[in-house]
């Protein structure tokens, strides 16, 4: 089974967007020592409990403090950027980094709709549906073969460098049947969607077309993961995640809570509703149940390679909750 991780470089209570970042650097270089196949970076806006503004950023820090795993975003939202600026700074990346970047692709804001706006710039860009059209011009850009969009004569530079690989990330069959047509890979989000995976897994897998830079289909699937010693530690754990949750969907987001926060929380009956939904998107276990359950998934999705994101308040527990999968997914 590939193994490989999405950081969100959360921010927990009581902790400084800086320390967070280190926290994540650190996690990196125990990524690679552990064996994880590729690393990759959200980009999330407005969040007080996320530091991945900017997935370039923590790619390029990540990448230089690391010698083996595969970089890259998780993803990079695309109509919140121009593609020109999008394959100029992947294919820096790529010129420094040579073979280890990845160029994760979404079409969601990655916030909420005011944040939207200030990113995109007018009412008219936040409703418009042209996410193929950007990846197409981003796509010619980076092979440098300009043919179909007005910006002919237009070079990203460096143009010794190619635009690293391509994945279509989403949570429906949209970008799965785009992935398929395409030929580039797909990253399922059931980390935070209640719906099923395997249906657009599998529908990507049936329709895809083999393309210059992918012969065969390459899906993961990305899952939300709390791994300890006992189960009882491991949901203590989650309940941080959990309550965090519930504020960001009640419009009152906040850092990563602690446990004793988050157990000692008055929830009220709609609010553990809530809870209760975004404890269903988790795995949370000992290292043999969360083997189990992941194996499982992976019998119904055919996935590749699984993703998973780990956030806790103690960003030791999240180092050691990579560690015991690894350990697990070695036997």
């Amino acid at each position: 089974m590939l193994l490989s991780a999405l950081d969100l470089v959360p921010v927990a209570e009581g902790v400084t967007s800086g320390e967070a970042i280190r926290h994540s650097l650190a996690l990196a270089q125990e990524l690679d020592r552990l064996g994880y196949q590729r690393l990759w970076y959200a980009e999330h806006h407005n969040m007080p409990a996320i530091a991945s503004t900017t997935p370039a950023t923590m790619i390029a820090l990540a990448a230089q403090q690391t010698q083996r795993i595969r970089v890259g975003s998780g993803g990079v939202m695309l109509p919140n950027h121009a593609p020109l600026q999008v394959a100029e700074t992947f294919k820096m990346l790529e010129a420094l980094h040579p073979g280890r970047i990845d160029l994760g692709l979404g079409r969601a804001p990655g916030t909420d709709q005011v944040t939207a706006l200030a990113l995109r710039r007018s009412r008219e860009a936040l409703l418009v549906n042209d996410f193929p059209e950007r990846l197409d011009e981003l796509q010619e850009l980076g092979s440098g073969q300009q043919i179909s969009h007005p910006f002919v004569g237009v070079t990203a530079y460096p143009e010794d460098v190619p635009l690293p690989p391509i994945w279509l990330l989403g949570s429906s069959d949209f970008s799965a049947l785009l992935a398929a047509k395409l030929g580039v890979g797909f990253a399922f989000a059931a980390h935070f969607s209640p719906d099923r995976p395997d249906l657009p897994m599998l529908a990507y897998r049936r329709q895809f077309q083999a393309s210059d830079t992918l012969a065969a289909p390459h899906a993961i699937l990305a899952v939300s993961v709390i791994c300890a010693e006992t189960a009882e530690e491991a949901q203590r754990l989650a309940s941080s995640m959990q309550l965090s949750w519930v504020r960001l969907r009640a419009g009152r987001p906040s850092k990563i809570p602690s446990p004793e926060t988050a157990l000692a929380y008055p929830y009220s009956a709609q609010e553990a509703a809530v809870a209760e939904g975004y404890r269903r998107l988790q795995i949370v276990g000992t290292p043999a149940t969360v083997r189990e359950r992941i194996e499982l998934l992976v019998a119904r999705t055919r996935a590749d390679e699984v993703m998973v994101t780990t956030v806790t308040h103690d960003p030791a527990a999240r180092v050691r909750s990579y560690q015991l999968l690894a350990s697990a997914f070695a036997n």
